[in-house]
């Protein structure tokens, strides 16, 4: 799995599958389920701890253009779950479309962004959904929409759904002022995150009221290495692994930090990466 997440680190899964179309992966979620074959769905793997020992079970993964469409028409727009963020900000962003650049910088893809409603200061995921198509674990069709959707911090009501396309509601603006809007978050960002380094974004949840980034730097922990595992010297919430890095150098580092921080400031982290 270590090739397929941003991290480069991790064992093998069990299965790994790459349905062609939304018929071929209902029936590999109800053979699995028949079978009693634990799944996992993975986006991009920009948001992805995979042990060392590796994923029993199947890890499906959407790549296929079957599930990366996007589609435009007036002010709303419907994307597949394998849809890369990025691609979905360039096309709402060129349709004259206001929304998703406040997404700018977001690695992954929207199947993923949307079940851990991805966001930041200048917006969250969530906001733009207004509904989502998908399949249960059984392989049976879902949609919700209005208050079945249910978002919160880092957090939405599909984490037990695979997400298979979504609608979002844009507002009409000039293409320029977006993308203006666009220039100023990246420009923020890449000033402050370590984009060019293998990591996963912000490692840790922000606790209520406070900044995870924050803690840890008060904690004097930017530059702390555990192996191949780095605390970014540029943006402390960013951790980076270096060649020869493994998934446990990433998890002691994480235990780490969440110890300093919890014994300094008696604020325990809770991680934003999904750890398997």
């Amino acid at each position: 799995m270590a090739p397929l997440t941003w991290l480069q680190v991790g064992g093998p899964a069990q299965y790994c599958l790459a349905p062609r179309s939304a018929d071929e992966l209902s029936r590999v979620l109800k053979t699995c389920h028949e079978a009693q074959i634990p799944v996992r769905i993975m986006g991009g793997g920009s948001n992805l701890l995979v042990r060392d020992e590796g994923v029993p079970g199947a890890v499906i993964r959407l790549t296929n253009p079957a599930f990366c469409s996007v589609k435009v028409d007036g002010n709303v727009c419907t994307a597949g779950a394998g849809a890369a963020l990025s691609h979905v900000i360039s096309e709402t962003i060129r349709a004259g479309l206001a929304g998703f650049e406040v997404l700018a910088g977001i690695p992954g893809t929207i199947g993923g962004a949307i079940v851990g409603n991805a966001g930041g200061r200048h917006g969250d995921i969530g906001a733009l959904v207004t509904k989502v198509v998908a399949l249960d674990f059984t392989g049976s069709p879902v949609q919700r929409e209005g208050d079945g959707l249910m978002f919160e911090y880092r957090e939405s009501a599909m984490r037990d759904l695979i997400i298979l396309e979504a609608v979002f509601e844009l507002q009409p603006e000039p293409t320029e002022e977006i993308t203006e809007r666009l220039r100023k978050i990246w420009i923020t960002k890449k000033a402050v995150q370590p984009l060019a380094s293998q990591s996963v974004g912000c490692i840790f949840k922000n606790p209520r009221g406070s900044s995870a980034g924050e803690l840890i730097d008060k904690a004097g922990l930017k530059g702390t290495r555990v192996g191949g595992a780095e605390v970014s010297d540029r943006h402390a919430n960013f951790l980076v692994t270096l060649p020869g890095a493994t998934s446990d150098d990433v998890l002691r580092l994480m235990n780490l930090v969440q110890t300093k921080v919890e014994g300094q400031f008696g604020i325990r982290l809770e991680p934003e990466v999904q750890i398997w």
